[in-house]
């Protein structure tokens, strides 16, 4: 008998294999070994999912916000007591490391569906008036409707509440597919769901890109959401227009970390190294691409590659001294890899550089120096624990070699001049500027970029309005004053 885990289809509150019974096989990056089977869903289920969203919407769009709040508050409570049971299928799923997860995810998770709860409640208009003499004009917000999102593996868990938490709270009804990689947090929080939300509001389909392109073209979404490659986007955003559907995009990024010489250097190269190296780099807003002023160039590369070179990296969910895990799959630490062996000559690893053998996908935290604008280090989206490192002169150099890129997503500026923080901040062309720090996000600041970084916020209230459509009512009452 086979001690491989089995996740399945949640639609219309019923737990179900595929239509044809096809599966595909989940390996724990930790090992390189399956350790699960999910359902390799086809157009067939994804129709099944969106024909339960939309008869679930009728009903569920027309609940009011109080009971979406206590619908969400239900949902946060439960992850909070089976928070646990969730770190631990979080490990296998990812190979996380079980502390960082506790203390990185899970409460943040829960605040943000708390959030949004809260939001459900205080959505805001311009308010009714008569702005033609005899009319009183008024406007009314509500959900968009039925909507797909396709979650990513790099932050599994947290990114599906980022798409749920506001669709819910708006009044849409969900069709979530997770990454092919993995699926069990997000099963996980489904199935807990079903008790909560009324049978139809909550979907989730498992498999693979085709699975991924069948959602998005589906006729029944209003909108549909993707977190994941600027390629992916791309694709996911040609198929909406096809169907004149909305698209909301959360795409790769490419952060600059701007390090002037009057910096606090050991306050940035312990940040630095940190919001670099989480989750192994597998992070859009990771701060990978940083960019040095030349008085402190040299001082400034030899800490960093000392603190980076510290970084734990394995898997033992009760070691608490390990920084980051595997890579999530073996595509990606080819692709690593194979970006970090092609370096040109002029480039200096400092530190790192090389896969760690045995099982499972790691890599060495690596630092690599001297670095030019036009090297494939720097134009393109590593997604690993890889920072590269380049020297600049002056101010208007920095700004040119960190507004450089196709990627629009997040940066950071490191300086203890004020003047030079807000000047900074107005220079750099990315949907988010931290000022000597990196990473930290809140539920009540939007998160979401420019260019290829894609389109549409998420967390804040300007997330949860991304659910929402305008509807203008006029009413003739011929009273004119």
């Amino acid at each position: 008998m086979s001690d491989k885990k089995t996740f399945h289809n949640i639609i219309d509150g019923q737990v179900q294999a595929s239509a044809s019974g096809a599966a595909m096989d989940i390996i724990n990056p930790s090992t390189g070994a399956v350790y699960a089977t999910a359902p390799m869903s086809d157009e067939h289920d994804v129709d099944l999912a969106f024909q339960a969203s939309a008869k679930a919407f009728e009903k569920w769009r027309w609940s009011t916000p109080s009971t979406r709040q206590q619908a969400l508050l239900k949902l946060a409570d439960v992850i909070e007591d089976g928070a646990e049971e969730l770190i631990a299928i979080e490990g296998e799923n990812t190979g996380k490391p079980a502390h960082l997860t506790r203390s990185e995810e899970v409460p943040v998770m829960v605040d943000q569906i708390r959030f949004f709860a809260g939001a459900a409640r205080v959505l805001e208009g311009r308010s009714s008036g008569e702005y033609l003499a005899g009319f009183t004009s008024s406007i009314r917000r509500e959900p968009v409707g039925p909507v797909g999102q396709v979650a990513p593996w790099n932050y599994p868990m947290m990114m599906a509440v980022w798409k749920f938490a506001p669709a819910l709270a708006a009044g849409c009804t969900v069709v979530m597919k997770p990454s092919d990689t993995t699926p069990a947090s997000s099963y996980w929080m489904f199935e807990k769901m079903q008790d909560i939300f009324p049978a139809g509001v909550v979907n989730l389909i498992t498999g693979d890109r085709d699975t991924g392109a069948a959602l998005t073209r589906h006729k029944v979404p209003q909108l549909v959401s993707i977190t994941g490659s600027t390629r992916a986007g791309m694709a996911v955003a040609k198929s909406a227009a096809e169907d004149l559907k909305r698209a909301h995009l959360e795409l790769g990024g490419k952060a600059p970390v701007v390090v002037f010489d009057d910096a606090d250097l050991d306050a940035a190269v312990s940040g630095i190294s940190e919001a670099g190296l989480f989750n192994a780099g597998q992070d859009c807003t990771a701060a990978t691409r940083v960019i040095v002023q030349a008085g402190v160039y040299d001082e400034f590369t030899a800490k960093l590659a000392e603190a980076a070179a510290a970084m734990k990296t394995g898997f033992d969910p009760a070691d608490d001294d390990i920084f980051f895990g595997p890579i999530n799959n073996a595509n990606q630490l080819d692709h690593i890899s194979g970006l970090v062996d092609r370096a040109p000559e002029h480039a200096r690893v400092v530190t790192g550089g090389q896969k760690i053998g045995g099982d499972g996908f790691f890599y060495q935290p690596t630092v690599i120096a001297d670095l030019e604008q036009t090297d494939e280090l720097i134009t393109t989206e590593i997604f690993g624990p890889v920072l590269t490192v380049q020297k600049f002169s002056d101010e208007d150099e920095a700004v040119r070699m960190a507004n450089d890129t196709v990627y629009g997503l997040s940066s950071s500026v490191w300086t203890s001049n004020a003047t030079t923080a807000t000047r900074m901040s107005l220079r750099l062309d990315f949907g988010c500027v931290w000022i000597n720090t990196h990473i930290p996000l809140v539920a009540e600041m939007p998160h979401g970029g420019f260019k290829h970084s894609g389109y549409g916020k998420d967390l804040s209230m300007y997330g949860m309005e991304d659910y929402t459509r305008i509807k203008h009512v006029m009413q003739h009452h011929g009273f004119e004053g």
